[in-house]
Order: structure tokens, then sequence, then C-alpha cells
């Protein structure tokens, strides 16, 4: 009984990580504008390892309703089995329509929808979905807890959410790199100094697997399974 209250004290009191200036939706949506038309050729490549472990981690897991958080232009979704329904939603309406242009174009017949709609509150009934997977969208949205919140919401009980992002280096040459390229962070579009416990409360952080993924481990994919409950954590601010 003693272990477990010094665990929820513990986690009353500590100390949230945050970049040192949130995006609102107008920068995210204004970077994603000027980075739109050049999208797939500047970070494809560099992002296609944790796209493609992400997908291969869905379609391992049971469900075939699939949410993908922040889908961009598309690039994972020729990847899904075609017995995983998806559902895709992205603020930017102008990698939105490049994503559309990629599923007629490919003839992707199990991507139900391509929607404009904020991760942080989506339009979706409690439980829609199986499994919710967001693609380097952690370090973007204003508010990393509340997206968490939104897709533990929106996932049934049981279900899965995954995360694939980069977050902040413990140390070394690249955590100087990082805090440095901060400051660029309105232009980027994304937050280069994003540590994970911004987005995952202790007690999530010890139920998540997480899993370094190539260039390098520059990114990490964290499984997280759903409360099998009907009740989501509450959102830590």
């Amino acid at each position: 009984m003693s272990d477990v209250l010094h665990d929820e004290a513990a986690e009353k009191v500590v100390e949230i990580p945050s970049p040192k200036s949130a995006l609102d939706a107008a920068a995210v949506k204004a970077a994603y504008r000027r980075w739109a038309s050049v999208y797939d050729a500047v970070f494809g490549s560099i992002s296609a390892f944790g796209r493609k472990r992400a997908v291969e981690a869905v379609n391992g897991l049971p469900g075939t309703r699939v949410l993908e958080v922040g889908v961009g232009t598309g690039l994972a979704l020729p990847y899904y089995r075609k017995d995983k329904h998806i559902t895709g939603i992205d603020l930017s309406g102008d990698m939105l329509e490049r994503a559309r242009q990629r599923v007629r174009r490919l003839r992707l017949s199990n991507v139900d929808d391509l929607l404009e709609m904020d991760a942080e509150a989506t339009k979706f009934a409690d439980g829609t979905f199986d499994i919710a997977v967001a693609m380097f969208v952690a370090s973007v949205v204003p508010h990393p807890r509340a997206l968490l919140s939104e897709l533990k919401r929106v996932v049934r009980p049981g279900g899965h959410i995954l995360f694939v992002n980069h977050f902040l280096a413990q140390g070394g040459v690249r955590l100087a790199v990082e805090r440095g390229m901060a400051r660029a962070s309105h232009s980027l579009g994304w937050h280069p100094d994003f540590a994970i416990e911004s987005l995952l409360p202790p007690t999530d952080l010890r139920r998540a697997t997480l899993q370094p993924v190539p260039p390098a481990g520059l990114f990490t994919l964290v499984t997280l399974p759903r409360e099998a409950d009907s009740s989501a954590s509450p959102m830590v601010a």
C-alpha cells in the first residue's frame, strides 16, 4: 500500500518537460502550407523507416478500424493491409489534397476518409477505432497530453495507441543541437526539443513499449495499450 501511495505522490509532483514555445494551429498550418509541395522529397526518405515500422506494428495488431493522425500527404497509406480500414486526419488542407491524389492514383480502396480535423478535439464518437497511430505529430500539436487524452477517448478499451516521433536526446552532442534548433520551431512546424515526458505521464510511460527506429535511432515507436476498462486516464495539463 505504501508503494502505491509513493507512486501516486511522485506522479503528482513530477515536472512535465515542455518546449519553450507552443505551436498553435495557425503556426502549424502556415508551416505545412510552405512544406506541402516539397514534403515528400525533403522528409519522405528520412521518415520512411518510422512510417513503415509504425504501419507494420498496426498491421500486426487486432482490429480493423484505424485512425491515422497527421496523415499528411499519405505517405504511409499504401503500406496498410487491405483489411485495415483507414481514416486519416490532418490539420493541413494542402497536405490532405495531396493525400487524396495519392489515394486516387494508387486506388487505395481501404482508405475510408481523409478529413481536415484538429487531433486534440476530433469529431469522432467514443471508441470509434481499434487502433490510433500518430506519426510525427506529438511534437507538432500545441498540447500533447490533450492529444493523448483524445486518442484514449476515440480508441476502444483494449485497443492500441501508437506514436512514432522524434524525442529529445538525453545528452551529448545531439541534445545540444536539438536545443539550438528549437529556436526555429515555428518555421520548422515541429519541436526538436520535445521530451517524451511531455506526451506520456509516468503511468503510461511504464506501460508503453518503446522501440528505436532508424536512421540511428533518431525516431522512436511507442506502443501504448488502451486500458481495458471504459475510462481513460485523466488528462494532465
